[in-house]
């Protein structure tokens, strides 16, 4: 017990030394990011191979929106980030990674800018970032992390901390069976959300669709900073 109470001590004595660390992330995020302008978010999963029709999907998503003058934010890794960061660079748009260290999957893919490839130790300083710095959410399908960042986003829009911004779920039939819960259980039986909250994300399957919901919301909304 005198073991575990020096320990616990020897924590708490490293908590506000850790302060520093979480700073120094932050302001180095901010001061980089502010610079390349308007981008948007692509979400998904790591694991995604090339030869998945996501992956050419995400690539030729990337390609168009940089194409429209968007820089491409991907979490830095393999599978659908890569993807979204080639296609960025096939577009000629900024292509800016968050990459965090994992002890699996994470290592940055070579299609980030080099300008623009942040690295992280803190899940949250790197989430708050997604959502500073991005004019709308793209959510390929993925895993826990990517269910994690479409939720963020939308929790922080249903509760006015950030402006609405589009956010695109890509692939019908991957995200049907959640969206079927969310609408008879979350909605329907429980009454834990609001019909209006359905609104707040479209689900697409194809990049012309994603692209026109995207512009259509930004023809009668500005783009501005989120917070």
């Amino acid at each position: 017990m005198e073991q575990a109470r020096k320990d616990w001590n020897d924590i708490k004595s490293n908590d506000s030394w850790s302060i520093f660390k979480i700073m120094s992330e932050f302001v180095e995020a901010y001061d980089r990011m502010s610079k390349i302008g308007p981008c948007i978010s692509i979400f998904g999963s790591a694991r995604t191979k090339e030869e998945n029709p996501y992956y050419g999907l995400s690539v030729d998503l990337g390609q168009r929106l940089a194409e429209k003058g968007f820089g491409i934010i991907s979490g830095g890794g393999p599978g659908i980030m890569e993807a979204a960061n080639k296609g960025a660079q096939k577009g000629k748009g900024p292509s800016v990674g968050l990459n965090i260290d994992l002890p699996f999957e994470q290592h940055h893919n070579p299609y980030i800018d080099q300008q623009h490839n942040l690295e992280f130790d803190y899940f949250f300083v790197r989430k708050v970032i997604f959502v500073k710095y991005s004019q709308a959410f793209v959510i390929m399908p993925g895993g826990f992390g990517t269910l994690d960042e479409f939720f963020e986003a939308i929790t922080l829009i249903q509760t006015n901390k950030i402006a609405r911004r589009p956010i695109v779920l890509v692939g019908r039939k991957y995200w049907a069976g959640l969206i079927t819960w969310i609408e008879d259980v979350m909605l329907g039986e429980e009454k834990n959300i609001s019909e209006k909250d359905l609104s707040l994300f479209q689900i697409v399957d194809t990049v012309d669709e994603a692209v026109a919901y995207i512009e259509d919301f930004f023809s009668s909304n500005l783009l501005s900073p989120n917070f």
